[in-house]
Formats: structure tokens, C-alpha cells, sequence
């Protein structure tokens, strides 16, 4: 991961300068620098995908390389382009992930190869599907990432149960849990276990097109049907309903005059892959804070100033 300034210019006033001038906002940020020495209370209330406030105090400045991504601490002065003294130094780990797939999971293979290029600051742990047969449970046995059944299939019976299944992936120390074309209803103990911790993708851009019963080809026919002009990917958290909650990412592509379902899938599709993995590596980064308003948004990595 080349390394680049992710995260700097926090002051305890509660302001983030760009450039000359400065605003004040109030953000959810992570948990892993709260017990850092070098953070005591002030104004700025900043808090965590898993919801763990911290505050504060003294100007970090971030870098990131191929492993680690770590801060320095620096109290007078702006650090220089390279070469700058690093006084304290925070280490972001590299996350455990799991995805769930139904069918043949290219979502989950374009996260698994950025994952080995270095794009990622994570790693698959496990993939989780209720059809061990499926192009995605085929894909992860290739390639040596443990495969678990779920829900329990009456024709086979190593399949695990819900509280199976929490306590099994948390053996596995999974941080973040996507889902990546799996059909089935997460269980409430499941959501419990990883609040604001598991996400989703559909294909179109919710609310609209979304809930039970939409899925696959059938989204793409009616978006078609409805003579939307635009449709795309949208990467939301999973509550306990099909495609009700947050809303964190998305992309458009526009639905022209002659196009079939097959078409726009395969327009949409290519943006998926896209958008995925660029969402996974901002959880990795630790680039997901949450607006006062209970609103998600992914911090820039080029500019953390800027939010989308």
C-alpha cells in the first residue's frame, strides 16, 4: 500500500482546517486510538463503527504502507515530506474478514484478490454459504480459506445454527462480515454479535428495488419495467430486514433505451466489483465515521477532509 497522509490536522478546538479556513463537525471515527496515551478529553466526540467514543487532543499525522498503517504525533510543527521524527506510533491491524455467498461469488473473488495484492489492509478468513457446491464455496476451497455451512440443510448435517455460527466466527476473529450475493436472512444473534459490522451489496440503488423477493435478475427486470434512466450498486449495513439499513456507498449507471436485464446486470456488475472492493478497504483503514445524524460516510484517503 503506498503510503500517503490519511489523517492529519485534528485540533482540540474541534475544527478541521482546509487550507486557510476551518469548520467544526462532530464525527464517529474508531476505536483503536481511544487508549492511546496521547488522547485526552476535549471537545471533539469522535466515535467508532463498533460505537466506542474517543478524544482528541494533539495533532496525529498518518501514513500507510503494505502492512501496517501507523501515526505520529507531533505538537509544533507540520511534518515534513519525508523523514519527519515519529514520536508515538499507533498500528492499525490488518482486519479478518468473512463473506457469505450463495452462488458463484465474483464479488467475493475481486475482494479476495485485492486482498492478496496489497490493496486491502484485511484478509478472508473464512466464506460462509448455504450451498457447498456454489462457484464461490469451490473458489475459497482452492484456494485454502476454511468454507462453513449455514443455515443447517436438511441433506447435510455439519451445517451450524445461529449461535453456532457467532460463536465459530468469532473463533475465526472476524472483524467485518460481507455479503456478497448470499440469499438467505441474517439471524438477529448473528447482528447482535457484529453491530454496524456486517454489510451488504445490491444490485440497484436503494430503497428503491429492494427488500424480499428482489434479487438478481429479477432487481435488473424491474428497474427495466419501471423505466428508471439510472440503477447501480448500493453497499448498505445489514440490519434484520432485507435491504433497510444505512445506506454507505454508491454507484450509478445509467439504463438505456434497448438494454435487457442481462445488460444492465453486467453494466452494474462491473461497478460492483469496483465499489466493494473500494468500501472493504476504507473498513480496513478505518475510514468509516458516522455524521451527528446517525448518517455513515467514508472518509477521503487523499484528503481526510473531504467525506462521501
Amino acid at each position: 500500500m503506498e503510503s500517503q497522509q490519511i489523517f492529519s490536522g485534528l485540533r482540540p478546538n474541534s475544527s478541521i482546517p482546509i487550507g486557510k479556513n476551518a469548520f467544526s463537525l462532530k464525527f464517529s471515527l474508531f476505536p483503536h486510538f481511544s487508549s492511546h496515551p496521547t488522547y485526552q478529553p476535549q471537545n471533539l466526540q469522535l466515535q467508532s463503527v463498533a460505537f466506542h467514543p474517543i478524544k482528541i487532543e494533539h495533532k496525529v499525522y498518518c501514513n500507510s504502507s503494505r502492512n501496517t498503517i501507523f501515526c505520529s504525533r507531533n505538537g509544533t510543527s507540520e511534518p515534513k515530506e519525508e523523514g519527519f521524527e515519529v514520536r508515538e506510533q499507533i498500528t492499525v491491524r490488518r482486519k479478518k474478514l468473512a463473506v457469505f455467498v450463495s452462488g458463484g461469488g465474483s464479488n467475493f473473488r475481486s475482494i479476495h484478490e485485492a486482498s492478496l495484492k496489497g490493496s486491502i489492509h484485511g484478509d478472508i478468513v473464512v466464506l460462509v454459504t448455504n450451498k457447498t457446491d456454489c462457484g464461490g464455496a469451490e473458489y475459497a476451497r482452492n484456494h485454502g480459506i476454511p468454507v462453513i455451512l449455514f443455515p443447517k440443510n436438511k441433506d447435510e448435517s455439519d451445517g451450524l445454527s445461529p449461535s453456532d455460527l457467532v460463536n465459530t466466527l468469532r473463533r475465526f476473529e472476524v472483524d467485518f462480515i460481507l455479503l456478497a450475493g448470499y440469499l438467505k436472512l441474517i439471524p438477529v444473534e448473528l447482528i447482535r454479535a457484529y453491530q454496524r459490522s456486517i454489510f451488504n451489496i445490491h444490485p440497484s440503488l436503494l430503497p428503491a428495488f429492494g427488500g424480499k423477493g428482489y434479487y438478481g435478475m429479477k432487481v435488473h427486470k424491474a428497474v427495466i419495467a419501471s423505466g428508471a434512466r439510472f440503477s447501480g450498486p448500493t453497499i448498505h449495513f445489514v440490519d434484520e430486514n432485507y435491504d433497510t439499513g444505512h445506506i454507505l456507498a454508491q454507484r450509478v449507471v445509467p439504463v438505456l433505451a434497448n438494454d435487457t436485464a442481462e445488460d444492465l446486470a453486467a453494466r452494474v456488475l462491473r461497478e460492483e466489483h469496483q465499489l466493494y472492493v473500494e468500501v472493504v478497504k476504507a473498513l480496513c483503514e478505518e475510514r468509516v465515521v458516522w455524521r451527528e445524524d446517525g448518517v455513515p460516510l467514508i472518509r477521503s484517503k487523499e484528503n481526510p477532509n473531504d467525506f462521501s
